[in-house]
């Protein structure tokens, strides 16, 4: 008998054709202050929640796909442009959905601050959450290191 999965997490687009699920309770909620996520949300930082590639389905339209570098991939709705993911092109890489576009964006409260380096002076929020500059880790320096930007300046 094939098992059914019962979604943890539902979101989706502003429009409603492009719907995901998490089959997880969504890890890593964070937002990252970076131009790349500031010019990919149109926003002052991304707001992102993930889990395991193999926990995450789309399960109703399908999203565009934009290579905003040589190591990551977003998602987004064709018809309204809603942004609604962002992924590494890593195999053990998480998936991660953007908390605005999540039915219960309750549910991934923010646990870490990246990207701080390009976070606006004025934007003041989650001051307790613990912040990092990109590529501050070494091994994160390393990864980061051999990205090309695919966005205009």
């Amino acid at each position: 008998m094939n098992e059914v999965k019962a979604p943890v997490v539902t979101g989706g687009c502003q429009c409603g054709k492009v719907r995901y699920a998490l089959y997880v309770k969504p890890e890593n909620a964070h937002v990252c202050h970076c131009r790349m996520c500031q010019r990919a949300t149109g926003g002052l930082f991304a707001a992102l929640a993930g889990a395991p590639k193999a926990a995450f389905a789309w399960t109703a339209g399908e999203p565009g796909i934009y290579a905003s570098s040589n190591l990551a991939t977003r998602a987004y709705c064709r018809d309204c442009g809603t942004p609604l993911s962002f992924s590494y092109d890593l195999p053990d890489a998480r998936f991660y959905v953007t908390i605005g576009s999540m039915d219960d964006p309750e549910l991934a409260p923010i646990e870490k601050q990246f990207g701080i380096e390009s976070r606006l002076s004025w934007v003041k929020f989650c001051d307790d959450a613990p912040a990092e500059k990109t590529g501050e880790d070494p091994k994160a320096a390393t990864f980061f290191a051999t990205m090309r930007i695919n966005q205009s300046s």
